[in-house]
């Protein structure tokens, strides 16, 4: 049987997707389940002055009105100070009657029936002091020093004062919201002082954490179960307002609640991309060094946490340069808390480094690719370490051979087709490459079947996939025989999905712990009386194909693993692993790399932009799965062009409302906007990162791509877009 390892293997997990029996947070079947409404806020600022939930309770079905004056108050999660201890809003529900965004949950309503929640919560008169919100960042006072993020080598101002070619130029990304179609829910239910809680969370074992801690409950007595998740691209990282609500609903009314989060408050209370003002000053030399990089960002936060969604590493690391500084500094506005979203710091930081150097380039009428080339980092000068394994130079001669770069006419307008005019552009891309700690535990079946299990989870990924693909490699087990047990926190604890980690941390951990099962095998083959292996070394023996053997014959010879633990009358031979990063690891750089290559038709007689090809070369450690590698990808690539073209996150001044909080008016790319699109991986194994040299690369298709989308829009129209989204206004004006 051929390695599953590298092939475009099915996802384990499609058939009950598609049969509907996949079963997601507020699918649960549960037992007399009551429904809250969480009421939101309809300021901006200020305070609660009065709360008069009379006329809600008397209404038919409610069971119960919630708010800060007659709720029990909640704890804050560790957050800095403890691993795994990290909340969306580290700000507990019903803290105080302070209201510090628009939507911000200020009660709470438990009813028999969704409708007659949603009723009742209408019916919750709330007086508010109200404040004018500080909504933009014009609006706010300047950002003191420390900045929240820096960093320097050389010195940049005195570099960029004496280069001989210099760009001064700034960018901007709007505020985006991930709106994944599951939107996020939790399912509460109490037996006795025991917490279940079925939700829709990116990390199994951090929700457990945050709310043992923010309950103050022993973490023995919650369990957190997610099987399967509508998405997040890191929206359901950390725990939100929502969660802590259908616990105390719950525990209030004695019987189980569920919650959802609807769709318009998903622009509010579950986080968001924050907003980013760059400023690049970049000096070069008449060939197109470059000799200074000066990279300075604003965004906002919260008025109740610190985000900072970090530009500043992509500026330390992905360019040769001897004199680099990067500042960012945060502002607290009226808003709800940012979180990461796919790509975080790096897909924003990208549009302005990547824009900016292509600027640089037409200033010096060099070609967009030859600069990035001379400009090539050999080691990753931020830190002195040399890349654990880069291949970026191959990705981007792949990507101009296969896109047929030389093509190119750097004329402003001059490539047509038809009645089109064409505009062709490129960027890089990159995304770190991490390894934690997961623990893993694989159980060989007597019935020839194996099960795989840890308290990670698949946010629709391929993570289910992934150990099946491991367990068969080193057992010979096939796919289709391998169950996959995740998202549950009384599994061994394993990561969160997010920083694309998650496949790198959990491979040496299933390895060992496969290995380890093998092993119990091979030690019960040599013990056990009648085995045809009795009394044989257990070290002279393999199983491949499910079969043990000895070492020096074909597994035809052997006996099925099954058929050992049979002799012993043994259910199973078990095999547990904790693994955390190689300590090798920190004497080097572990990124991953790629180039995007797009093509955009212009139509100036009724102003309309079109991508018609892109084409994606990535250097990201090995693939495991073929089929899930590329669909990660290709997601990215159109995530990119709808933030490019479509995305942004719209605040009414007076209140700071999210006024195009739905699908209808926050725009996505949707099918008609992409065309086909590409992907190549170079697939070389990154031996520094252990079993198998695979990174992750949830992410790194996103970086980048608006910025090869509006150098391609500036090839073809002459205008150079340096804020999101494009505009038509942008280009007619």
């Amino acid at each position: 049987m051929a390695s599953p390892i590298g092939q475009a293997v099915t996802r384990i997990d499609g058939k009950l997707k598609v049969s509907g029996g996949a079963r997601y947070a507020v699918d649960h079947p549960v037992e007399n389940v009551a429904y809250g409404f969480g009421v939101p806020s309809t300021i901006g600022n200020g305070r609660i002055a009065a709360i008069d939930s009379t006329e809600a309770e008397r209404m038919p079905g409610v069971l119960a009105v919630l708010h800060h004056g007659n709720t029990e108050k909640l704890f804050r999660p560790a957050n800095a100070f403890e691993e795994s201890s990290r909340a969306g809003e580290s700000r507990p529900p019903f803290e105080d009657d302070t209201v510090y965004y628009y939507g911000q949950f200020v009660a709470l309503v438990v009813a028999e029936t969704l409708e007659q929640a949603q009723a009742a919560g209408a019916n919750v008169k709330i007086q508010y002091e109200a404040k004018p919100p500080l909504v933009y960042l014009n609006e706010a006072p300047a950002p003191s020093d420390p900045p929240n993020a820096k960093y320097t080598r050389g010195d940049a101002d005195a570099a960029y004062a004496q280069a001989p070619v210099k760009l001064d130029a700034s960018y901007t990304t709007p505020t985006e919201t991930h709106n994944a179609m599951e939107m996020h829910g939790t399912i509460a239910v109490w037996e006795k002082e025991k917490l279940t809680l079925y939700e829709s969370t990116q990390g199994v074992v951090n929700h457990h954490h945050v709310m043992s801690e923010m309950l103050a409950m022993p973490l023995h007595k919650i369990e957190v179960l997610a099987p399967f998740i509508g998405s997040g691209f890191g929206s359901k990282l950390f725990p939100w307002p929502h969660s802590l609500l259908a616990a105390i609903g719950a525990r209030h009314v004695g019987r189980p609640v569920k919650i959802y989060v609807q769709r318009s408050l998903m622009f509010t209370t579950v986080g968001h991309r924050p907003l980013t003002q760059q400023h690049l000053q970049l000096g070069a030399t008449p060939d197109g060094k470059l000799v200074s990089m000066r990279h300075e960002i604003l965004q906002p936060t919260s008025m109740v946490d610190d985000y900072v969604e970090n530009c500043v590493e992509a500026t330390s690391m992905l360019y040769s340069c001897p004199n680099v500084t990067g500042i960012q500094h945060i502002v607290h506005l009226n808003i709800g808390t940012p979180t990461p979203m796919r790509g975080p710091g790096r897909t924003p930081s990208l549009f302005g480094i990547e824009s900016a150097l292509d600027e640089l380039a037409v200033k010096l009428n060099m070609d967009p690719l030859e600069i990035r080339l001379r400009n090539y980092a050999e080691q990753d000068e931020s830190s002195g370490k040399p890349w654990s394994s880069k291949h970026l130079r191959e990705a981007y001669q792949t990507g101009a051979d296969k896109f047929g770069w030389s093509k190119r006419n750097p004329k402003v307008g001059s490539m047509t087709k038809g009645d089109l005019i064409l505009g062709w552009g490129m960027a890089t891309c990159t995304w770190p490459a991490s390894r934690h700690n997961a623990e893993v535990h694989v159980r060989l079946l007597a019935d020839g079947t194996a099960r795989a299990s840890c308290a990670t989870q698949d946010i629709g990924t391929g993570t289910y996939t992934i150990f099946a693909e491991v367990v068969s490699d080193k057992t010979g087990i096939p796919v289709d025989k391998i169950e996959v047990v995740l998202g549950d926190s009384s599994l061994p604890p394993g990561p969160t999905s997010g920083g694309s980690s998650a496949t790198s941390t959990v491979l040496p951990a299933i390895v060992k712990a496969a290995q380890a099962a093998v092993d119990v095998v091979l030690l019960v083959a040599s013990r056990t009386a009648n085995s045809p292996f009795q009394n044989v070394d257990p070290k002279t023996l393999r199983m491949t194909q499910g079969r043990v053997h000895a070492q020096d014959k074909s597994p035809e010879s052997g006996v099925p693993f099954q058929d050992i633990l049979a002799l012993r009358r043994m259910a199973g031979a078990d095999g547990q692993a904790r693994t955390a990063a190689d300590p090798d690891q920190k004497n080097y750089s572990t990124h991953s790399f790629g180039a995007h290559f797009c093509e955009i038709s212009w139509d100036p007689g009724i102003a309309r932009i079109r991508v018609t090809r892109w084409l994606t070369v990535i250097d990201g450690g090995r693939m495991i799965n073929a089929k899930t590698a590329r669909n990660q990808i290709l997601g990215g690539v159109v995530m990119g062009i709808g933030m490019g073209l479509f995305e942004e996150t719209v605040y009414l001044a007076s209140n700071a409302h999210p006024i195009n909080n739905n699908y209808a008016d926050y725009l996505v790319s949707v099918n008609r906007d992409i065309p086909q699109l590409d992907c190549i991986f170079l697939d070389y194994p990154d031996n520094v990162m252990g079993d198998y040299g695979a990174r992750g690369i949830g992410e790194i298709g996103l970086t980048g791509c608006a910025s090869a989308l509006t150098s391609a829009v500036y090839h073809a129209t002459g205008v150079r877009v340096r804020k999101l989204p494009i505009r038509i206004e942008q280009l007619i004006a």
